[in-house]
């Protein structure tokens, strides 16, 4: 049996999970759309690795990450748990050691991490504004009846790029059809857009952030090429794009969990492949213990509370029967 570190990176549009080997050699890698449905999502990919790999591999750690890391913590077993700025950084310097600037764009938010001595001293995060997202690049795509690997391809043909307004995806839109009705050509809008969006990227994500190469460009994003030209054109230096760029959080949060398991010597709680077929039931509460009025999350299987996050103080998250253990 072969022993892998198993890391999940779960968010709002794009769940992928990665197994590691001794070596911290990436084995398996999957790239699945989470279609708002995180448990489910994390499911089918295990039933993926166990398909590939199940038979011949022994899960020695579990690492989570993603706005959804606590959600999959619980239905895996993670024994280690952590955000996505961290993961991000690791999985980064994994494979660029002498990073300074990374960039991180997804389908929902984008972030910017700045590294000095293999440590990240500075970050900045876009969590509401989709024009500085990959949901910018393909809502656009969709109005111009494009794919985004066509929209990709296409404004790498642009040699006069029109100017865009991107600092909102409402008024990128209309400026765009505006474009579009005065006759510039559809290649050097797409390149437009690309432009806009990286001005976006800098001037809110990367506000007060002082960008030095080398600079790493990772996320899902990173495959537009359209992109990647309008952040060299834009920062004036070489933007480096690692392997598996699109999995870097999940490699991380991989390295992380080895790392774990070889300081502790203890056996991983992940809790097997078997979960992937479990009935699990989410839902959320306002707790009115206080003004605070918290969202509690809480994940429940056969009608059995498994745990509760989400709340500015401890309260909710024991479960009942960790209470009740409390009590003994």
């Amino acid at each position: 049996m072969k022993p892998v570190y198993l890391g999940v990176d779960v968010g709002s549009v794009t769940t992928k999970i990665v197994t590691l080997d001794e070596d911290d050699q990436l084995l398996f890698s999957t790239y699945l759309r989470t279609e708002g449905n995180p448990v489910v999502t994390i499911q089918h990919g295990l039933r993926e690795l166990s398909n590939v790999s199940h038979e011949d591999i022994e899960v020695c750690g579990v690492g989570t990450t993603g706005s959804a890391r606590y959600l999959a913590g619980v239905i895996l077993g993670a024994d280690i748990v952590k955000n996505e700025i961290t993961s991000q950084a690791v999985g980064a310097l994994h494979y660029i050691p002498d990073v300074h600037t990374i960039m991180e764009i997804g389908g929902q938010d984008s972030k910017i991490i700045i590294v000095r001595d293999g440590i990240v001293v500075d970050f900045g995060m876009n969590t509401v504004c989709a024009a500085g997202t990959g949901s910018f690049l393909d809502h656009q795509a969709l109005r111009l009846n494009m794919d985004i690997k066509e929209f990709s391809s296409r404004s790498l043909l642009s040699n006069n790029p029109v100017r865009i307004a991107g600092r909102c995806t409402v008024f990128a839109e209309s400026d765009m059809i505006h474009k579009q009705q005065m006759g510039h050509p559809v290649d050097d809008i797409l390149h437009g857009l690309c432009q806009a969006m990286v001005r976006n990227y800098i001037n809110n994500v990367g506000l007060g952030k002082e960008i030095l190469p080398p600079v790493v460009f990772q996320g899902g994003v990173a495959f537009n090429q359209g992109i990647l030209r309008a952040f060299k054109e834009e920062l004036g230096v070489d933007v480096i794009v690692p392997p598996h760029h699109e999995v870097t959080g999940a490699i991380g949060v991989a390295l992380l969990a080895h790392e774990e398991m070889e300081v502790t010597k203890g056996e991983s709680k992940f809790n097997g492949f078997n979960v992937s077929m479990a009935d699990y039931h989410t839902s959320s509460f306002e707790c009115h213990g206080c003004s605070n009025r918290c969202e509690i999350a809480q994940i429940s299987l056969d009608g059995k509370v498994l745990a509760r996050w989400g709340g500015r103080c401890d309260k909710w998250e024991r479960t009942d029967s960790e209470k009740e253990e409390t009590k003994v």
